[in-house]
């Protein structure tokens, strides 16, 4: 499925992960969304950090409360990229790089977002640029009731010109429902501009924030990149 065809349906889908395989089989695909609906949440632009990727505040002045949306959501290290939607990144790639824990054992000691009555899930992600191979996981509420916590990973080959997104959000209903079932399968090309265009052209106009992208070539590990910020573009 092409992931406008998703996106477009869905006003507010939170924040995304998507990671697979160009086309041309050459290319590990990495994208990873944010958007928001309060001042606070607008707030942001997605920048560069030496070979991460971190969100900070466009307007530092108008920062009301930066625990939930400052973070860094892409971490590189040496043969994996790891990507989140929130400071669980710093801790997953700790505990995989420092006590070499695998990315399963890492999400035990993450939990959903404590910003009742949301109660916002963990998406996470990590690809192996050795293997070639991907993981994606939820952290949320077991059954809306904040006193118990579910995890659920999903681990995948990487496929020519497939890919699988996630994202945290369900619906823009009034209680935002968190993200259910399996991540969706979605067409990946070769080219990271037209796969970049898509992603940002397809989500709410009102509601999207900040895009990255990256298209690793294997062969040679160069990473080429995007970056779309809202707040940068008007």
């Amino acid at each position: 499925m092409k992931i406008n065809l998703i996106l477009e349906n869905r006003p507010y889908p939170g924040r995304g992960i998507i990671m697979g395989r160009s086309s041309d089989r050459e290319k590990a695909v990495i994208a990873y969304f944010l958007m928001g609906r309060s001042a606070n949440s607008r707030n942001r632009i997605l920048v560069e950090d030496d070979v991460d990727i971190r969100a900070q505040a466009f307007d530092e002045s108008l920062v009301a409360d930066p625990s939930l949306i400052i973070y860094s959501p892409v971490k590189i290290l040496e043969n994996r990229i790891i990507v989140t939607n929130g400071n669980q990144t710093d801790t997953i790639a700790r505990l995989m790089n420092e006590d070499n824990l695998s990315f399963q054992q890492a999400l035990d000691y993450t939990e959903f977002e404590p910003d009742a009555p949301y109660y916002t899930p963990r998406i996470s992600s990590v690809m192996d640029l050795h293997n070639f191979n991907y993981q994606l996981s939820i952290v949320k509420t077991a059954d809306s009731n904040p006193d118990s916590c579910s995890r659920f990973l999903y681990s995948y080959e990487a496929v020519s010109g497939k890919g699988h997104f996630i994202h945290t959000y369900d619906n823009d209903t009034q209680n935002l429902p968190s993200f259910s079932g399996e991540p969706y399968t979605v067409d990946i090309g070769d080219n990271i501009d037209t796969f970049t265009n898509m992603i940002w052209e397809s989500l709410n106009e009102n509601n999207k924030v900040s895009l990255f992208t990256c298209y690793i070539h294997m062969k040679n590990r160069v990473f080429e990149s995007r970056i779309m910020n809202k707040n940068e573009s008007t």
